[in-house]
């Protein structure tokens, strides 16, 4: 009978959806303008810009340099891990696991690396975090002070991650293609940022239109009510903390949310990982991990700036 519970889950929904297909239309609606205003312009230069940057070379490149080799070290992880940590952290979910994703994909790094790097490379970005989340507390400082949170606790989140140092170092990390022509990987780049994008827009809608059929019944307190929303759609979540006042307590709420991502970027990363054999199971545990770190870096940085 456990063999059937996803068909019975699935046929519930269908169930709930189709009577109640007003609210789940709205609330549909609803993300596909999140999608429209915010969601693809973001996302999209930023993944065509970062596939871009893999094919013509940027792993060899952070090889070399001094930072790429301080965060190789801190990590333990390879140059393209590195790529995929500040690439994670500039563009925001699932951007992360996408580069993390290419890099199993194209041999660079082992399955072992991989899913550890899934555990702290999958990030909220800048855009969204100092735009919407502070924009939700009306305060560009809020909105830095949440991103600082978000990468002390993405880095943290690193090092407990990483690989002992008495561990074997990893394999299947050979050097990687040489550099594509600029009109070749401009081509291929597009391609694929076109289809993640849609793949992550088709989650946000989803999630957006089973929101829609709970949404009305919630009568937690606002920040309870937050968490709640965010636990499954980050989005959802942080629009719900609009009209608190930035308290150290509301700040740690959205910290937490952004940390975590929602169930909604957890169904993203395993979608970009389809093709390959890489776990979510250190995703999982990487994002609570994050969320909890953040909030209270969040917390305890709050009571000097507010």
């Amino acid at each position: 009978m456990k063999k059937y519970f996803p068909l019975f889950l699935v046929l519930g929904l269908f169930a709930v959806v189709t009577v109640f297909s007003a609210q789940a239309a709205e609330g549909a609606r609803q993300s596909l303008r999140v999608c429209a205003a915010t969601l693809v312009p973001s996302l999209l230069p930023f993944f065509v810009l970062s596939n871009m940057l893999g094919a013509l070379g940027l792993p060899d490149l952070l090889a070399g340099s001094a930072v790429g080799g301080a965060l190789a070290r801190l990590f333990r992880v390879s140059p393209g891990g590195v790529q995929a940590f500040i690439l994670g952290l500039s563009g925001g979910y699932p951007l992360g696991a996408s580069a993390v994703a290419d890099l199993r994909r194209e041999g660079l790094v082992s399955r072992d690396e991989a899913e550890r790097l899934l555990a702290f490379c999958n990030n909220s970005g800048p855009a969204f975090i100092i735009g919407a989340a502070g924009g939700v507390f009306q305060s560009a400082r809020a909105g830095v002070l949440l991103y600082a949170a978000h990468v002390l606790a993405a880095l943290t989140a690193g090092v407990l991650f990483r690989r002992p140092a008495a561990a074997e170092p990893d394999a299947g990390t050979p050097a990687g293609p040489p550099p594509l022509p600029l009109g070749r990987a401009l081509t291929a780049a597009v391609a694929r940022a076109v289809t993640s994008v849609m793949t992550v827009c088709g989650y946000v809608v989803l999630f957006g239109a089973l929101l829609g059929l709970i949404t009305p019944y919630l009568t937690l307190p606002p920040a309870a009510n937050a968490l709640a929303l965010g636990f499954l759609e980050l989005g959802s979540g942080v629009a719900a903390l609009a009209g608190l006042a930035p308290t150290p307590a509301a700040l740690a709420a959205a910290a937490l949310i952004l940390g975590w991502g929602g169930l909604s970027v957890h169904c993203q990363t395993m979608g970009v990982l389809a093709e390959t054999d890489i776990s979510c199971a250190r995703h999982l545990a990487g994002r609570a991990l994050c969320g909890v770190i953040a909030a209270v870096f969040t917390y305890l940085a709050a009571w000097a700036l507010f």
